[in-house]
């Protein structure tokens, strides 16, 4: 039997090139070590699907062709995408910070979201460095749940369109504080919000949930992966998908990490530390699959908690009819938190409504089937398309040992999940933005599920957000990490993406994962100097 190849002359290994591969790679880059990305996927094609919605969202092309297993043994499509970038390529590049209190313990009505190892002062500065890195534009000091900041963002906020601003007005009027929502996109705007002749960004309507075509959106490739790349010490493999990673005799170390190439050949990597950022589903099984005699319940699993707690977010996209025409195309500008830690007739957290991007005729088709009798005859799908205000809510999933990872004997991946865990708080959220509609110039009957935005069939197949797989914590018997996500079990291996979230909070992750991969990217550096 010919041996594998083995490549043995690297001092940091980062398997996944998304929010927390990609970014650390970048930090890395500039100390002069030898850095290997190791990426599943290969380079996303550009090509005209990009920014069809009928092969995005209908047909679900650039979905990774696979299936997991929900608890009963059912398959379903998760929405994952294996390519350079990782998920941020379809990111809607909403950038926001957790709140403060979202690191602390937060009491729920079905339960309690636990206190992180580290608090939001801790995590600021790299925040900051975060929003400056993936140029997100925003305006500190507009939403009154935020916290302390040490810099204002370098980019103003993404100006609104005038029935997004007329909108922000009418909330205004109701006595809350909408804000211009955080995204990260390279836009240079003119005095009247439009993009300048030299921006990249050309404020279209497919940022939200499309790869970027002009390459405007702050993806981990563009952003990450590819200036870090033009040092000579970082390397890319793709299509090398890793099976198990092994240690030595002790159990204390990572020595080799196993991947199928391309070919199906299998190649032998080994570095001096290992990070993994395959997203909280992937990484947690690639430790569950990487069982052997000194860890027989899988890598950093001593506590049995790997796989565990699983979060996703209790998201609901939905769909509001205006009264008057809809024009605007770069929709995604504004976001409402005044009922993120509770509400005047609820003393739990509800959770955040911010825009998605703009639904269009195609997308309106699309959901035909599953808004039978909930339109009249007199509003065709071209009238609602026209007339669509489309809005994210997220309320927070609390973590449930129960919510988790297994694999079957096959290696295929079972995802239980309880998906009924804190919906309250989000359908009073929903309750919260049907009540205003009338007086934010809706139709007030109507609201309609946009499922097919999820890209699911079942809420299960919703996975965009998932995160806490592989809790950090000060205490190995509940936690598989340290404080600088290095698992407690071993001496080189780390995790640096969101399964270290021991909560989730009710925004989108992303920006929480880049800046912890910057803070523990100091860690390594600072190891690597030692």
């Amino acid at each position: 039997m010919t041996e594998s190849p083995h490549y043995d002359d690297y001092d940091v290994i980062i398997i996944g090139t998304g929010a927390g591969g990609g970014t650390l790679a970048h930090r890395l880059a500039p100390t002069g070590r030898r850095v290997l990305l190791l990426e599943r996927g290969g380079y996303l094609p550009r090509e005209r699907d990009n920014w069809d919605s009928t092969a995005v969202f209908v047909k679900g092309k650039y979905r990774a062709p696979e299936f997991w297993y929900d608890k009963h043994g059912n398959s379903f499509p998760p929405e994952v995408n294996y390519y350079v970038g990782g998920n941020t390529k379809f990111y809607g590049a909403a950038l926001f910070r957790l709140r403060p209190e979202d690191f602390g313990v937060l009491r729920h009505h079905d339960g309690v979201s636990p206190a992180w190892p580290l608090s939001y002062e801790d995590l600021e500065p790299y925040y900051t460095q975060a929003e400056h890195l993936y140029l997100v534009h925003g305006s500190h000091g507009e939403d009154p749940t935020e916290g302390v900041v040490s810099g204002q963002y370098r980019h103003p906020p993404v100006a609104h369109e005038p029935r997004i601003q007329q909108l922000s007005d009418d909330l205004e009027k109701q006595n809350l504080h909408p804000f211009h929502l955080p995204i990260g996109v390279n836009l240079v705007q003119d005095g009247d919000g439009r993009a300048t002749h030299s921006s990249v960004c050309i404020r279209c309507d497919r940022v939200d949930g499309f790869p970027c075509l002009v390459r405007g959106k702050s993806d981990a490739q563009v952003i990450c992966v590819e200036p870090a790349l033009e040092h000579p010490n970082v390397d890319l493999v793709t299509h090398a998908r890793v099976t198990r990673l092994e240690t030595d005799a002790a159990g204390r170390s990572v020595t080799t990490v196993v991947a199928e190439l391309a070919d199906g050949t299998e190649a032998r990597f080994s570095s001096h530390l290992v990070a993994v950022a395959c997203g909280a589903v992937n990484t947690a099984a690639l430790l569950l699959a990487s069982a052997g005699d000194r860890h027989p319940d899988g890598l950093a699993n001593s506590s049995g908690v790997v796989g565990r707690h699983y979060m996703r977010h209790n998201n609901m996209a939905l769909m509001a009819v205006s009264k008057e025409p809809n024009d605007t195309r770069f929709q995604k500008t504004l976001a409402l938190h005044d009922w993120y830690l509770g509400a005047d007739d609820w003393e739990y957290p509800l959770g955040g409504i911010q825009m998605l991007g703009k639904s269009d005729a195609e997308q309106i088709h699309g959901e035909a089937p599953r808004w039978a009798g909930a339109v009249t005859p007199q509003m065709p799908f071209e009238v609602l398309a026209h007339h669509a205000v489309d809005f994210w809510l997220c309320g927070e999933d609390l973590p449930d040992p129960g919510n988790r990872v297994t694999l079957d004997r096959d290696g295929g991946i079972h995802l239980a999940l309880d998906e009924g865990n804190n919906i309250t708080a989000l359908n009073r959220l929903r309750h919260k933005l049907q009540g205003m509609l009338g007086r934010l110039g809706m139709h007030e009957h109507h609201l309609l599920p946009h499922s097919l935005y999820l890209h699911k069939g079942m809420p299960i197949g919703a996975t965009a957000h998932q995160a806490g797989t592989v809790r950090f914590g000060h205490d190995p018997a509940t936690s598989a990490l340290d404080v600088n996500c290095k698992a407690h079990d071993l001496d080189n291996l780390y995790v640096v993406d969101t399964s270290f979230f021991p909560s989730i909070g009710a925004v989108n992750p992303s920006l929480t994962a880049i800046a912890n991969a910057l803070r523990v990217g100091d860690h390594l550096a600072e190891r690597l100097r030692g």
